[in-house]
């Protein structure tokens, strides 16, 4: 299975960190997307990403709750890191930049996390949207997918992705816990749904959408270290914890585990590249 959204660089691992990659690897776990927020994450983003090639697997993009003021400056830093990700039509691993070590600059898998978030705090909201249009261009020109955090801001950043209004931007919407119609007007957009732990929440509201779509339009995350799945609901969520979620996908879907396991890969696989 492929973990498409895991902050497994925060401090939150620090202590163990190794060991609980090793648990996400005996789980069944091929490839582990990590999302990036600001410029502090991205160094310890990209040295899991050259430690384990081809398996953490990175993104670049500015976070909505950490657009503030300077903005501009963080989305200059992000710009600057894809320009040095040159992709060879021939061979789209093969990149033509450096770290500062010399070790090469891993492939991005996509522009992320991006969007717009209005639960914590609504001083930059129009700073939200104006990142998010300019990330939005950047994945078209850089020929890759976005992976949207969307938080009490469904319909805003609907609103967005028709501004652009351009069908080759695809993506996922993180962390997806909308209604049936949310999720079809999702989908009707050419996105797929980040499906979590909130799936395994009592009243977490999935019991209503997954049941009516497709499986098709799915990928499985944890968002690690947040939003732990039952049995672990409020402790520290881990990558592991990725086959709870695939089995209450499959309840919920009355599908096999192992539908879900090889439906949400070759799902996830489909956005590599994306256009």
């Amino acid at each position: 299975m492929i973990e498409t959204h895991a902050h497994i660089y925060d401090d939150a691992f620090d202590e163990d960190r190794t060991q609980m990659l090793e648990r996400a690897f005996e789980s069944g776990i091929t490839q582990i997307w990590m999302p990036n927020c600001d410029h502090t994450t991205i160094d310890g983003m990209l040295a899991l990403a050259t430690q384990y090639p081809n398996v953490c697997r990175p993104m670049m993009g500015l976070h909505p709750t950490y657009v503030k003021a300077d903005f501009e400056q963080e989305l200059y830093i992000v710009e600057n890191w894809l320009d040095k990700m040159t992709i060879s039509t021939n061979n789209p691993t093969s990149i033509d930049a450096s770290l500062t070590d010399g070790s090469s600059v891993p492939q991005f898998v996509a522009i992320g996390e991006i969007g717009m978030d209005l639960y914590w705090d609504k001083t930059f909201v129009e700073q939200q949207k104006e990142a998010f249009l300019i990330q939005c261009d950047l994945a078209l020109k850089h020929h890759l997918w976005i992976d949207i955090h969307c938080r009490n801001a469904f319909w805003e950043v609907v609103e967005l992705i028709e501004k652009v209004g351009d069908t080759r931007l695809t993506g996922i919407f993180h962390c997806f816990t909308g209604t049936l119609e949310e999720a079809q007007k999702a989908i009707d957009l050419g996105f797929k749904l980040g499906i979590g732990g909130v799936a395994t929440f009592k009243n977490g509201g999935l019991d209503k959408v997954l049941p009516y779509i497709d499986m098709k339009h799915i990928v499985l995350e944890t968002d690690s270290p947040y939003l732990a799945p039952v049995p672990y609901r409020g402790k520290r969520n881990e990558v592991a914890y990725v086959p709870l979620i695939a089995q209450r996908v499959a309840d919920l879907m009355q599908v096999s585990v192992e539908m879900v396991a090889s439906q949400t890969t070759a799902n996830a696989l489909s956005l590599l590249p994306s256009m």
